[in-house]
């Protein structure tokens, strides 16, 4: 499990291979695939977010792209579009976008053509 700590902000893509927790600030695409990532609670990402399960306890602005489930508790603000299976919205939670769960396979083929091309 990798950890971005709280001192840690970071402006570009962030790719990786385990689950992470980001409790700083990250601004860019994030992807996970294949594993968990956690938004701690005074953490925020701004860009694409791209994992198997996300947990958001922090800021996450942009779109949220999940194989399984994104949950979004009590403490969170998620603003943009959230395409999952599975979306969890804990009391006190704010989601100001859409909820896509039927567009999940596109939205992963059209990130993934994307990468591809840059």
């Amino acid at each position: 499990m990798g950890v971005f700590g709280k001192s840690i902000r970071i402006k570009g893509e962030v790719h990786s291979t385990s689950d992470l927790t980001i409790e700083g600030q990250v601004e860019g695409p994030i992807t996970c695939e294949g594993f968990a990532l956690q938004v701690s609670p005074a953490a925020a990402v701004d860009g694409e977010v791209i994992a198997r399960d996300v947990t958001v306890f922090g800021r996450a602005s942009g779109q949220i792209i999940a194989t399984e489930m994104v949950d979004i508790r009590s403490s969170a603000e998620v603003h943009g579009k959230v395409l999952a299976p599975r979306v969890i919205l804990h009391e006190g939670g704010v989601l100001q976008g859409r909820v896509e769960p039927q567009h999940v396979d596109a939205a992963l083929s059209v990130s993934k053509f994307r990468r591809k091309a840059t």
